[in-house]
């Protein structure tokens, strides 16, 4: 994908994040996953299905297979997670078992709720990841209500 191909994805996934309800115990975030050939495949955010659920979660359990995952992008507003209270497997964890290749994401979780390291999990695992750094003003001002 190009570097302008990354960024309308992560835009999308920043506005996707709009969707997710403020609340005093969770980021609002938002996900795409894109295929290798630029189309959308899912998209989700924090809470869409579930309250607990986070939004690669929910845009991970809208795959319905087939798909090139390793080939695939995930775009996601906030670093994907490493440790979770809620649920038994951290978004890290379900990206990886998904196959996916590549992450693009706006900002590194704060440590708000937890100690996140999903970009050095991430690329240890082979996965490629890149930041846009640009973005995470957007993300912050979404989740203005915690940070």
């Amino acid at each position: 994908m190009t570097q302008s191909g990354d960024r309308y994805w992560l835009e999308a996934a920043v506005e996707v994040s709009r969707r997710s309800p403020p609340s005093p115990t969770h980021y609002a975030v938002g996900a795409a996953v894109v295929s290798a050939g630029g189309a959308l495949l899912a998209d989700g955010f924090t809470g869409e299905t579930d309250p607990a659920y986070h939004a690669e979660e929910a845009a991970l359990a809208k795959l319905t297979g087939g798909q090139d995952l390793p080939g695939a992008t995930i775009y996601t507003s906030m670093e994907p997670c490493t440790v979770r209270r809620s649920r038994p497997v951290p978004c890290t964890q379900l990206i990886l078992d998904a196959g996916i290749g590549r992450v693009v994401l706006a900002l590194r979780e704060p440590s708000l709720f937890a100690d996140c390291v999903g970009v050095q999990t991430l690329t240890a695992a082979g996965v490629e990841v890149v930041e846009l750094p640009e973005l995470a003003g957007r993300v912050r001002e979404i989740n203005a209500h915690l940070l």
